[in-house]
């Protein structure tokens, strides 16, 4: 079975950042759970170029994923998020290789 990933990435507003670390966990991990998707990873850039947050979404079913996007609760969860973060960036790709990571 081929396993889709919604990749996400973004920069924390700065003087944001405890509101966000709240924000994530008590509404946005929760709701892309509620679209179907599973977390797969998370990293968080300390050092160097390239997005501070950048998550990834997976699905065995790229049409799930697809869905989520163009629903209105996806717009509000964005709108959401975008009161703590800036340049935030998605994109859905097939997960490959064995580690899975991918920008």
């Amino acid at each position: 079975m081929q396993l889709w990933k919604l990749l996400m990435s973004w920069n924390i507003i700065q003087g944001k950042e405890q509101e966000y670390i709240k924000f994530n966990a008590k509404k946005f991990v929760p709701r892309m759970m509620e679209f179907g998707l599973q977390p797969l990873e998370s990293w968080f850039t300390i050092y160097g170029a390239g997005p501070q947050v950048s998550v990834g979404w997976v699905s065995g079913d790229v049409e799930v994923i697809r869905r989520a996007v163009r629903t209105e609760k996806w717009s509000d969860l964005r709108g959401d998020l975008d009161d703590y973060v800036k340049d935030f960036h998605f994109k859905i790709v097939p997960v490959t290789g064995r580690s899975g990571y991918q920008m």
